[in-house]
């Protein structure tokens, strides 16, 4: 059993730790400290340091002001890293209106729409176009399940980009993709 970590040394870890990854989750930071969620909460609440939703949409609304070949409603999911011409990710929870009725299981062009677009707004110029797409479904996506995105350029070719976007539900792989991107 781990042992427990003194408050003051606690929160400089805290801070630490959220200032390299603002996306780990308090019940995370938890355990990773041995200690109560509520633990954790009156530390953040006592920094001045939001919880994770409110950090992601922090992170995301610096990110769209970047982007310039789609306008941020047409982003799926949040926008959580860019990088023009190199990498960018996005998450995308899975909510009741994303799955079919029966099953639970989200429909497949939603998770393609996320990848679409990510690999889009990737792309640093004012109209863009996806040429091609091939795609693989690795395995089924259910209700609530949080499917991270990642996308970047493999090769430029003038205005042609080749893209990569691996989605994934935690470690597992879900969805790849090969988008030919064209720019003008």
């Amino acid at each position: 059993m781990k042992k427990r970590v003194p408050k003051m040394q606690r929160q400089e870890i805290l801070q630490r730790n959220l200032s390299t990854n603002p996306f780990i989750t308090d019940e995370d930071l938890a355990e990773e400290f041995n200690c109560s969620i509520q633990t954790i909460r009156l530390d953040r609440l006592e920094l001045g340091i939001p919880e994770v939703r409110e950090r992601m949409k922090q992170v995301a609304e610096k990110n769209y002001t970047k982007v310039r070949s789609v306008i941020n409603s047409e982003i799926v999911g949040e926008l959580v890293e860019l990088e023009l011409g190199k990498k960018a990710t996005s998450i995308m929870e899975v909510t009741s209106d994303m799955v079919s009725m029966k099953s639970k299981v989200c429909r497949g062009h939603h998770i393609f729409s996320q990848a679409n677009m990510l690999a889009m707004a990737l792309i640093d110029a004012d109209v863009v176009l996806t040429g091609s797409a091939r795609v693989r479904y690795r395995r089924p996506v259910y209700l609530k399940e949080k499917v991270i995105a990642t996308a970047f350029i493999a090769r430029n070719h003038g205005n042609k980009h080749l893209v990569k976007v691996v989605s994934k539900v935690g470690a597992e792989e879900v969805f790849t993709a090969k988008f030919i991107i064209v720019s003008r």
